[in-house]
């Protein structure tokens, strides 16, 4: 009896173990709309993975977004990182117990451990196509996209102007001359943000 006790336990920690929680801090994205009518927008993903002990990083691609042209770095040694995109069942036998199984991942492999009381900050880079969150007019374009991140910016295409905004943000030029927009939720919530730019004469 005591033999069977002992295996059971065993057996047990396992799951336990895998289903940690992903955790992370100091999140910023940055939303860079290209060519008018492309439906496509540049990502810039910066973030600290917190989750001691991990060794890989989990980044959702979101539904109804095509992505393209990922690419993960180490801003400490400007190292391109080893990323893979794969399936929600896939990231959760490669260590993301909570992940959704209807959701693709980009799995990241972190360049050292995440360390007890420590972090590893990484940056991701993508493409998306969505015609539903960027879209273009004559002479105008919107993006409408709902944002959980905390930090966001959106800079507009060359030779845009900013007609408008929903959200308290500040307005920047770009040292190319792009308009940028950013802001900060302080909130619980998402902020549903839509900005609209149009060609300038």
């Amino acid at each position: 009896m005591r033999h069977a006790i002992l295996i059971a336990g065993f057996i047990t920690a396992g799951p336990l173990a895998a289903q940690a929680r992903q955790t992370s801090a100091d999140e910023y994205t940055r939303y860079e709309l290209q060519a008018p009518g492309s439906a496509q927008f540049k990502i810039t993903y910066a973030v600290t993975a917190t989750t001691p002990g991990a060794t890989r990083f989990f980044n959702p691609i979101r539904k109804g977004s095509v992505a393209s042209d990922e690419s993960v770095w180490d801003p400490v040694s400007g190292r391109r990182l080893e990323a893979t995109v794969v399936s929600g069942p896939d990231a959760r036998a490669s260590g993301f117990a909570e992940a959704d199984l209807e959701t693709d991942y980009i799995r990241i492999e972190l360049p050292r451990p995440v360390p007890s009381n420590g972090e590893v900050r990484i940056r991701i880079v993508k493409t998306y196509r969505d015609p539903k969150s960027y879209f273009a007019g004559a002479d105008t374009v919107a993006f409408v996209r709902s944002l959980s991140i905390k930090l966001n910016s959106v800079v507009l295409p060359p030779g845009f102007e900013l007609v408008g905004v929903n959200y308290p943000s500040q307005v920047l030029t770009e040292p190319d001359g792009r308009v940028m927009v950013s802001f900060m939720n302080p909130g619980p919530d998402p902020v549903s943000y839509v900005v609209r730019g149009r060609k300038l004469p």
